[in-house]
């Protein structure tokens, strides 16, 4: 598909959807108006000068600047329109997807925590049987074995209990066993009286790589394993502990390992870190939480650009956008 840029005097608004074959649209802050109310396609803000121009972020998915470390909402781009046609491109592959994604980001400030991940969990559900994520299961290598083994690791000093994610086999993937023993873990401390701190780490060279990617697609009723993420919602529990949550990160830390562990009170991260957020890749979204907890801590626009591009931002990038709060070594 070729680049849409929006006509500054008129605007087909039924005819920018996904199903029509427009699945996002570049608006000129600088020169056009923007669309409203918005479509069902991704809508794009470019600063090609870098003015940063005086906007209504809430008319904008994403907006990207020539800016050198602009302020929030916008994302800095060496090259903006390479940018933009690299974000077109992703958002091509799985457009179905990406119009989901932005439109569960776009209700965030209007829902509470809660309501907000059931509804991420139905539509992350509708996905699973869509034909974009279809065609990645076609496209997936063959499935390794369950893991096997403790999973997690504990150990309490004080107050303090200390949570390890320990599969380092498997790069401390959340696979169910995980998430179980985990889920066990959060919930008893949340309902210890002594109201003890729970630090949370990975074992091995990563903090997690996400999702156990093996067990993808495997539920045989999507709407069962809809009630079992929001029974068993791991950003459920690290959001209730608050502040009594901490988390280091180190190395990849991917999918699911951010979206859960993003909803910390206190985020740390070693200089080796490194985040990603590639379910849309997969004709998916974030499942585990990650348009809640994820937006809540950096914005909707750059949690927008992350999800959509699939792309790592590193340690300083996310300390810059409030991703961690402190760079340790």
């Amino acid at each position: 598909m070729t680049n849409r840029r929006a006509n500054p005097g008129y605007f087909d608004r039924e005819g920018l959807t996904p199903l029509t074959g427009k699945a996002w649209i570049a608006i000129d802050c600088q020169a056009d108006s923007p669309i409203v109310p918005l479509p069902d396609c991704v809508v794009i803000g470019v600063d090609r000068a870098g003015d940063l121009p005086d906007v209504e972020e809430a008319h904008f998915d994403v907006l990207l600047t020539a800016r050198e470390s602009p302020a929030a909402p916008w994302i800095a781009c060496d090259d903006v329109d390479k940018a933009l046609d690299e974000l077109g491109t992703q958002v091509d592959a799985n457009p179905i997807a990406a119009s989901i994604l932005v439109e569960l980001l776009r209700w965030q400030d209007r829902l509470s925590w809660d309501v907000a991940l059931k509804v991420e969990s139905l539509a992350y559900s509708t996905l699973l049987n869509g034909a974009e994520f279809g065609r990645w299961l076609g496209r997936r290598d063959a499935a390794d074995g369950p893991p096997a083994g403790a999973m997690i690791a504990l150990d309490r000093i004080d107050d303090m209990i200390s949570v390890t994610l320990d599969d380092p086999e498997h790069r401390n993937a959340i696979s169910a066993p995980m998430r179980d023993a985990l889920f066990e873990a959060l919930v008893n401390a949340i309902e210890d009286p002594s109201l003890p701190e729970v630090s949370v780490t990975g074992a091995g060279k990563c903090f997690s790589v996400g999702g156990h990617l093996p067990e993808f697609g495997t539920a045989a009723d999507a709407a069962e394993a809809h009630r079992i993420r929001s029974q068993r919602s791991l950003a459920a529990l690290v959001h209730a502990l608050g502040e009594r949550a901490r988390v280091v990160f180190h190395g990849a830390t991917i999918g699911s390992g951010l979206e859960i562990f993003a909803a910390a009170g206190t985020r740390l991260a070693k200089a080796d870190s490194w985040f990603q957020l590639p379910e849309l890749s997969m004709g998916l979204i974030p499942g585990a939480g990650g348009t809640v907890t994820v937006p809540r801590v950096i914005g909707r626009q750059r949690a927008a650009w992350m999800m959509l591009t699939g792309k790592r931002i590193g340690t300083n990038q996310a300390h810059q956008w409030g991703l961690v709060q402190e760079i340790i070594a």
